[in-house]
């Protein structure tokens, strides 16, 4: 059995989750210093205008839709090491969701901005909670609108950490 490195190291191609053989293994944090990080990521949902109203008004037969899923996209953040293989379960130090609506476009957009003090950064945690906060959404709604579409999700901004910080162009 072949073992991968453990060092900060990235492999020939840039990656570091992959050592030079190509297995995957799980960066080591261990000697990176502890430092304020935040990411913060973005993504919205399309659905029919009837859908839409159906979300603003509240009557939803299955309760609060952006409610619930602002809960769900914080529990999603505090679990993304036990969604996604090689994260580091991560100390958060706080988790803002939020769901701002557009009647005219018939779309929610769903920002989430993860924070920690540690030694590696919080980006998959935000992502995580965006994506699980607009699928909620699609769950609640799905019954009148499967059509609905989950579009652009993406990193819109992180601070901290070796690599300092990053902005969406």
């Amino acid at each position: 059995m072949t073992s991968a490195k453990n060092t900060n190291e990235t492999n020939s191609t840039g990656l570091t989750h992959f050592d030079d053989s190509g297995q995957a293994w799980m960066v080591d944090v261990g000697g990176k210093a502890k430092t304020r990080r935040i990411a913060i990521a973005g993504g919205e949902i399309l659905m029919q205008p009837e859908t839409f109203a159906v979300i603003e008004t509240g009557n939803a037969g299955k309760g609060d839709v952006i409610g619930i899923a602002r809960i769900a996209a914080i529990m999603a953040a505090k679990r993304t090491a036990d969604l996604i293989p090689l994260c580091h379960p991560l100390a958060l130090t706080r988790v803002n969701v939020d769901f701002i609506p557009d009647k005219e476009k018939s779309t929610i957009t769903c920002t989430a901005e993860v924070e920690t003090i540690g030694q590696t950064g919080v980006e998959m945690e935000a992502l995580t909670a965006v994506q699980i906060g607009l699928l909620t959404i699609y769950d609640m709604c799905k019954a009148i609108d499967r059509g609905m579409i989950i579009t652009n999700v993406r990193l819109r901004e992180k601070r901290g950490g070796k690599s300092g910080d990053w902005h969406l162009p």
